[in-house]
């Protein structure tokens, strides 16, 4: 019986002295092996200078510089259409021909009525001549006591009627020759000629088709002409952006029935109204219309065609830069407390403390195994790269990769390795060298 509870008692003191063991182990590694820093595997990229351009991306449409819509603005029937969309045209080429016969039956007419008009006033004319000649026989005779007061006053009285009369007449002839013109025009307006040399683009109507004049809401669009040998790019420039173009910035133009084919241009016209779409809701986007000269042309552009421009706004050379993605917001800069004492300032934070600030750019800098904090001005950037105008000398080291790294998990001092583009880390590769 007493070796039997010895043996209990032994197995107790194994049991808890394992369990007491435990605990001290578990209690060892949360002092020390929890408290170990955590190693954050980041990219780098040396601080370089690089010419940098900046650039705005916009997308439209190819369309002829110079263009004209052809609308009648006589009402008919379209009795000749000697020409076919895609013709080339010369100014003063006859385009379309309208009938109009009521308008030469009406020009036949007026002429009748003028030429009454003018015979109308010839007589009128000639009757007041006699009419005239006899006032003034009368007026002679009253001067001499030849003639009464009566006989002068019929007399005068006759002049003024008869010269109203003629009057009257000279009027209706200005007023028909008036109304002559006017249908004269129209009936010119029932032929058009070309306005300009250039290529019939868009036609939209037929032979014998009738047609509508602009006296009627806009006319019918009959058929459009353009200069083919003048194009631009019409692209819509986000409002954002819109402030950084100015006219004379050169652009590349990349239209996407000529796959990697790029086309020179140059900002002509900058617009001065918002086109704006889904007005009042979330989706709302406000754009401006930007206009492009192409200079180098190729004789397969049509109009309507899309197109993608780069439109360089600005250039620096010979700049310190980084890869884009290296700077970053943060509130966590670390500054200088002058409010406290120095001692104070030493006891707490060996000079320097965390404080929360209005968002600072930064970027990372690798150091020792170690992260740096620096605080930069930035400048323009490309697709790549941005400017750095202050906060670095160049050559130094900086954290390019990876994005999480950057924006969240970097602190000023974190303990960092370098990993080499091919996903090896530079230790590792150190330490298989040595």
């Amino acid at each position: 019986m007493a070796n039997g509870k010895r043996k209990k008692s032994k197995k107790k003191i194994i049991i808890f002295g394992g369990l007491g063991l435990l605990i001290i182990i578990l209690i060892l590694f949360a002092l020390f092996g929890g408290s170990k820093e955590e190693i954050i595997l980041v990219q780098t990229e040396n601080v370089a200078k690089r010419d940098i351009t900046q650039t705005v991306t916009a997308t439209g449409t190819i369309n002829p510089e110079f263009k004209v819509l052809i609308t009648p603005e006589v009402t008919g029937e379209i009795i000749s259409l000697p020409v076919e969309e895609g013709d080339v045209v010369q100014k003063g080429d006859l385009l379309i021909k309208i009938k109009g016969d009521q308008y030469q039956a009406q020009k036949d007419r007026l002429e009748a009525n003028l030429k009454s008009a003018e015979a109308t006033l010839k007589m009128r004319e000639a009757e007041l001549i006699r009419v005239k000649l006899e006032y003034e026989r009368v007026k002679e005779l009253h001067t001499k006591e030849l003639a009464s007061d009566s006989e002068l006053e019929l007399a005068e009285s006759n002049y003024l009627s008869t010269k109203a009369s003629y009057d009257a007449a000279d009027a209706n002839v200005l007023q028909s020759k008036a109304q002559l013109r006017e249908v004269l025009e129209t009936l010119y307006k029932t032929t058009i000629y070309s306005p300009m040399d250039g290529t019939i683009t868009q036609l939209n109507v037929e032979l014998s088709e009738r047609v509508l004049g602009s006296g009627f809401s806009q006319g019918t669009n009959i058929m459009t002409v353009a200069d083919l040998s003048n194009m631009e790019a019409v692209v819509e420039v986000d409002e954002n952006d819109v402030v950084l173009i100015s006219v004379g910035d050169t652009s590349n133009v990349s239209v996407d029935a000529f796959g990697d084919r790029e086309f020179k241009g140059i900002v002509t016209q900058i617009g001065n109204s918002a086109q704006a779409t889904g007005f009042g809701t979330q989706e709302q986007v406000v754009n401006f219309e930007v206009k492009i000269k192409l200079i180098d042309l190729d004789p397969n552009l049509r109009p309507g065609m899309s197109c993608n421009a780069d439109i360089e706004t600005e250039t620096v050379h010979d700049v310190l830069s980084v890869p884009i993605q290296s700077v970053t917001a943060r509130t966590d800069v670390p500054e200088k407390d002058t409010t406290k004492s120095e001692d104070d300032s030493n006891e707490n934070n060996n000079g320097g403390e965390f404080k929360r600030n209005e968002p600072k750019e930064v970027v990372f800098l690798v150091s020792d195994g170690k992260a740096k904090m620096i605080v930069v001005e930035t400048g323009i950037s490309d697709d790549n790269f941005l400017e750095i105008q202050s906060g670095l000398e160049g050559d130094e080291e900086v954290v390019s990769g990876s994005y999480r790294a950057i924006s969240r998990e970097l602190k000023d001092g974190s303990i960092v390795r370098v990993e080499r583009k091919d996903g090896k880390d530079r230790g590792n590769r150190e330490e298989t060298e040595n």
